[in-house]
């Protein structure tokens, strides 16, 4: 069911269960983690024109309730996640989860039924959020790697990609330590489009369209340049795109309001 966006003669999911959570939820995070919002101007000026798909780098678990407060009021995200998730509590899991938007995806698999929901979504206007990288990074036995699912979903979705992360959630909790309460920042990025990365060779232009923004979203977590991320060591068994990208000028901002400019 949509969540937002534009689609006509179709219910939509009630919002009932999604305001008490974000209440709850967000007033305990103000006040534990003292969060706020960088960039958020990148996700508004996208509202009501495109569907758009936050694409961010994962550290914690905390990252998805972060995700999931930052565009409200005025926008929710729908975020993907592993189906597992979704068949806690007896089923329990899954209704809440529903209910505030996200939508399961089988992990390492093709999941068609997956992709289709994503495309419809951002077809929509709806704001959908993915993270690459598959796991989180330094937590649990698999190495994270780049999967370019989220750039076909856009290209797919015909709507931009909009760089994201969260500062400070892998120190909330690291394993053997009790709990810690680092003031938590979300940052958005300028959006970028699929079409952008079309100089490459046309079996890459998916992967390298992903490595750009992760690279980005490595750089807003760290608050430096983009060039100043070595690729190479967070993903050593990933192709490296930094010479593809030496010299090229990747524009930012969604192509609807470039043109509207």
């Amino acid at each position: 069911m949509p969540l937002g966006g534009k689609p006509e003669g179709e219910k939509h999911i009630p919002h009932w269960c999604g305001n008490i959570l974000w209440v709850i939820v967000g007033g305990l995070c103000k006040l534990l983690f003292r969060y706020r919002v960088e960039g958020r101007e990148h996700i508004r000026a996208l509202h009501g024109k495109t569907g758009c798909l936050v694409m961010g780098n994962h550290a914690s678990y905390a990252d998805v309730v972060f995700f999931y407060l930052a565009p409200r009021l005025a926008q929710w995200m729908r975020l993907m996640g592993r189906d597992s998730l979704f068949e806690t509590g007896g089923g329990l899991g899954g209704q809440i989860l529903s209910r505030v938007g996200a939508f399961p995806v089988k992990r390492d698999t093709a999941d068609r039924t997956s992709v289709k929901r994503a495309v419809s979504m951002l077809k929509r206007g709806e704001m959908v959020g993915i993270y690459p990288e598959g796991t989180r990074r330094g937590k649990g036995s698999q190495a994270p790697e780049l999967h370019a699912g989220g750039a076909f979903i856009a290209r797919m979705g015909k709507a931009p990609i909009v760089p994201a992360t969260v500062r400070n959630s892998e120190k909330i909790k690291c394993k053997g330590e009790r709990f810690h309460f680092p003031k938590v920042t979300v940052v958005f990025g300028e959006p970028v489009e699929v079409s952008e990365f079309d100089f490459l060779p046309k079996d890459d232009r998916l992967d390298g369209c992903t490595w750009f923004v992760i690279r980005e979203c490595y750089a807003l977590n760290r608050g430096c340049a983009p060039e100043d991320v070595d690729m190479r060591e967070l993903f050593p068994e990933g192709k490296d795109f930094t010479e593809a990208f030496r010299g090229v000028t990747i524009h930012r901002g969604a192509k609807a309001l470039r043109e509207d400019a």
